[in-house]
């Protein structure tokens, strides 16, 4: 399916309806010719006319057999979708009032996530009437950042949704992300419980 879009975007020899056309090739002087030229120049050379610019004007058409050339666009659009980087968004919620151990446990995780390339949501979710410590959830946002700032930058400050309070996190330019995969862990066998013979 993605072949027959490709196939429908460029215009091949007599579909271009152009009269003049601007002819590019490998070992081709860059010229303007009529349409029915060009075309009797591809014959010639045993290759098709490829329209790979309609909205110039004159239209550029390129001489080069269309099969090469789709494969050469499928090529290019490998790499290019190669070249892109996936960042993930990983979250971390908080209450209102997280207590040191939580905070440092979560945090540690931050840390992870940031060397590993992923942004961080963080978010301190108020219930009920907790919303009343809203400064408290503002402060712990903003401790969080501080803390994140040698891994990674604030993107933006905290801001209250609903009952959410959010901040996010982006790692840092200079660490590259390096993805590990996870090696298998070895099953761990259940201790067999001793019988006592009586």
């Amino acid at each position: 399916m993605k072949n027959d879009n490709l196939k429908n975007q460029y215009r091949v020899n007599e579909q271009i309806r152009a009269r003049e056309v601007r002819i590019v090739g490998d070992d081709i002087e860059t010229t303007v010719l009529p349409l029915q030229k060009a075309l009797d120049l591809a014959d010639e050379k045993g290759l098709d006319l490829v329209e790979i610019s309609p909205t110039a004007v004159p239209p550029v058409c390129r001489l080069i057999e269309y099969s090469k050339f789709l494969y050469q666009l499928k090529k290019r659009q490998k790499e290019q979708k190669a070249k892109q980087v996936k960042i993930d968004v990983k979250e971390i919620r908080f209450g209102p009032q997280t207590d040191d151990h939580d905070y440092n446990f979560k945090l540690k995780h931050a840390i992870s996530f940031l060397n590993d390339g992923d942004k961080v949501k963080a978010y301190v979710f108020f219930k009920g009437r907790s919303i009343l410590f809203k400064e408290q959830g503002e402060i712990l946002l903003l401790r969080f950042a501080k803390d994140l700032e040698d891994y990674g930058k604030l993107e933006m400050m905290p801001i209250l949704e609903g009952k959410r309070m959010t901040i996010m996190v982006a790692p840092k330019k200079g660490a590259a992300p390096v993805k590990k995969e996870k090696p298998a862990q070895p099953k761990r066998e259940a201790p067999k419980s001793e019988e006592k013979s009586e």
